[in-house]
């Protein structure tokens, strides 16, 4: 496997890229990105494959939730199950779902309330999201749990610093009675600056039950989702050569959300099925510059609450539905953060040095309300880590980046991670070269340490953490001054994977797998009105304890993007563009197991199997109306695809939307 995925690096034409952004447009100035290192650093210069969705993009493709922009990324795959505010996990580089940390502004946001600690991306619209940072790799030198796969730090709007109030708002509506809009506002008045933005959606949804099922019912699982968003800054002072104390800033956050959905048993249609997921995450933040902003040191004080509630009452499909299923959960966190800039020094220049620590503690709380199969957890957890971490830049052409991190929970083992990588440009040949190398961890959930379900199963308090160590290297090279092609292979193995004993009636630290892949891209921008990007991931994902694929991980992962941009040919608004994309997302076929698939008639298949593959084609087009004003229409699944991301679950079928947005 190896030998054949180095002999495509060499030759493939195409794949994602090693550092890309997911909007096709030509970057006149570099991309600079904050989550992979902590400190702003133009893309090209980072060593790890880093992806950004910015504001621009997820208008101009349509994306309304989380899991619709990152599908798009390389090596991510999201697994749905079924439309519209459907739990959705996401799968980086073929690592288990509970694996991918989740970030707001920086801070970690997984629900501690999920049995394994996974986050779901089908919850988050992005009405008030800025720009969506995804850093593929191992990055738990940089925020300890759960960065196994990567990252996704969610960057919300900020406030407009020449302007007391600017304005904003969207408006749509379309297939299946789906109304969505947000509307916002944002300024600066001397010191002070906010951010405000509401959103909502409602839709009468599509049926997750897969229509080739005899027993379909067609009854449509619906979501309204409701979030609010305040960012409030205080700036005080300047930055000044020489002077101990600089600019100082305050900033408060605070984000609320609500989704009420419907959900489905599959293989079977359930109508009185219904789940209600709230939360509220918010951080107040000091930051401060010292020796004229040689030396910048932030504390943020965090707080976040889960609560999520399923519902079933006995019907047609389900007589003997008693579930009322509470989940609960709490995070409180503590972070101190230093960054000191260094002087050049002879060929050593651009150096920084970050330190730190963190201090948290997560509680949970849940109750199943089934007498015979109840499931339990309240119990909680502390942990605290500490950080260093270095980079730099030698003779103008390499960058360097090393990190240490040492986690160390109360009551059960630590992990110290650590992270090399290098970028080492190549302007002779229009090339950079990258590599990295490092460990990460996920610590065990607390479902899976306390959890229980009386007379059949008990959690294990003495699991350690699961592990892993990686490798990457690649190549991206500017073919013409039009054309961009790269090409990544990465490495992970990974041990003390928690799974159940033989029993099924605890978990343990049993399981040990590898997961090997290549990343290819290719970019051309062959007019100012056209930009084309395609991507594959390859790779190979496998339980090296019995040597079998890991389920849902499909070997083949495309992408197919387009953007075309010109002149508005009848007149219009002087400087107005109409902008059409279209996007084509290719999964292949991926590994199911037993009594996870389903016969059409809805019984189970005992034996592992495959799920198809499945294409979806979207199409998103822009259109100016008056001045910075526009109008749009999204198309999604244009083909009408049936593709099943898991077994019985299907995606929407073909819908279209129409709306107005604009800013004043």
């Amino acid at each position: 496997m190896k030998r054949r995925i180095l002999a495509l690096i060499a030759i493939a034409p195409m794949g994602p890229a090693i550092a890309q952004d997911v909007s096709t447009n030509p970057a006149t100035v570099p991309e600079v990105v904050v989550t992979a290192t902590r400190v702003p650093t133009p893309q090209e210069r980072i060593p790890a494959a880093v992806t950004v969705i910015d504001r621009r993009t997820i208008e101009e493709n349509g994306y309304t939730t989380l899991a619709e922009a990152l599908a798009v990324v390389p090596g991510f795959r999201l697994v749905q199950s079924g439309g519209l505010g459907q739990q959705a996990s996401g799968f980086a580089r073929g690592t288990n779902a509970r694996q991918v940390l989740v970030l707001l502004n920086g801070v970690p946001i997984n629900d501690p309330s999920d049995p394994n600690g996974a986050f779901n991306f089908g919850n988050e619209l992005l009405g008030d999201i800025e720009r969506i940072e995804v850093v593929r790799g191992p990055a738990s030198s940089v925020y300890g749990s759960a960065a196994i796969g990567g990252v996704v730090n969610l960057i919300t709007r900020a406030a407009p610093a020449d302007r007391a109030a600017a304005p904003y708002f969207e408006a749509a509506g379309g297939s299946r009675s789906t109304v969505r809009g947000h509307a916002g506002v944002g300024g600066t008045l001397g010191a002070f600056d906010y951010q405000l933005t509401g959103q909502s959606l409602s839709t009468r949804g599509s049926n997750a039950v897969a229509p080739r099922f005899t027993n379909n019912l067609g009854e449509r699982d619906g979501l309204r989702s409701a979030v609010g968003t305040a960012r409030l800054g205080l700036t005080l002072g300047e930055t000044v050569p020489g002077e101990f104390l600089g600019r100082t800033r305050i900033e408060g956050f605070v984000r609320g959300r609500e989704n009420t959905l419907g959900l489905d048993n599959v293989p079977n249609d359930d109508p009185n099925y219904t789940a209600q997921d709230r939360s509220w995450f918010g951080y107040l933040r000091g930051t401060a510059d010292l020796f004229g902003g040689a030396w910048s040191t932030r504390l943020t004080l965090s707080g976040s609450h889960n609560r999520r509630r399923y519902t079933n009452l006995p019907d047609v499909a389900n007589p003997f539905a008693t579930a009322d299923d509470l989940y609960r959960a709490e995070r409180r966190a503590v972070f101190f953060d230093n960054t000191v800039r260094l002087p050049n020094a002879g060929a050593l220049t651009d150096v920084a040095v970050l330190f730190g620590g963190q201090w948290e503690k997560e509680t949970a709380d849940s109750a199943n309300g089934s007498a015979f199969f109840r499931t339990t957890v309240d119990a909680s957890q502390r942990s605290a880590a500490g950080y260093v971490s270095a980079q730099g830049r030698l003779f103008d052409r390499l960058d360097l980046n090393a990190g240490l991190r040492h986690d160390g929970p109360e009551d059960y083992d630590g992990f110290t991670s650590w992270r090399l990588g290098g970028v080492l440009a190549l302007p002779e040949i229009a090339s950079r070269l990258r590599s990295s190398a490092g460990t990460a961890f996920k610590a065990p959930s607390l479902f899976q340490r306390f959890g229980t379900i009386t007379g059949f199963f008990q959690g294990n308090p003495d699991l350690k953490p699961e592990e892993s160590f990686s490798w990457e290297a690649g190549i991206e090279t500017d073919v013409t001054s039009w054309a961009t092609v790269s090409a990544l292979y990465f490495d992970n193995r990974l041990r003390n994977l928690i799974n159940y004993d033989a029993s099924f009636t605890t978990l343990l630290n049993v399981e040990r797998a590898r997961i090997r892949g290549g990343e290819f891209s290719l970019t051309v921008r062959p007019a100012d009105w056209l930009s084309l990007t395609g991507t594959w991931t390859v790779q190979e994902a496998r339980d090296t304890t019995n040597d079998q694929p890991l389920a849902r991980r499909a070997r083949n992962l495309a992408t197919l993007t387009a953007r075309l941009s010109a002149p508005v040919p009848w007149g219009g608004p002087q400087g107005g563009r109409v902008t059409v994309v279209p996007e084509l997302i290719y999964t292949g076929p991926s590994p199911e197991g037993a009594f996870a698939r389903y016969n059409d008639d809805g019984t189970s298949i005992t034996a592992p199997g495959k799920n198809r593959a499945g294409t979806v084609f979207n199409l998103t087009a822009t259109v100016p109306v008056i001045e910075k004003v526009s109008g749009f229409v999204e198309i999604r699944n244009l083909g009408n695809s049936r593709y099943e991301p898991a077994n019985g679950f299907v995606i929407p079928g073909r819908s279209a939307l129409a709306g107005i947005r604009g800013t004043f």
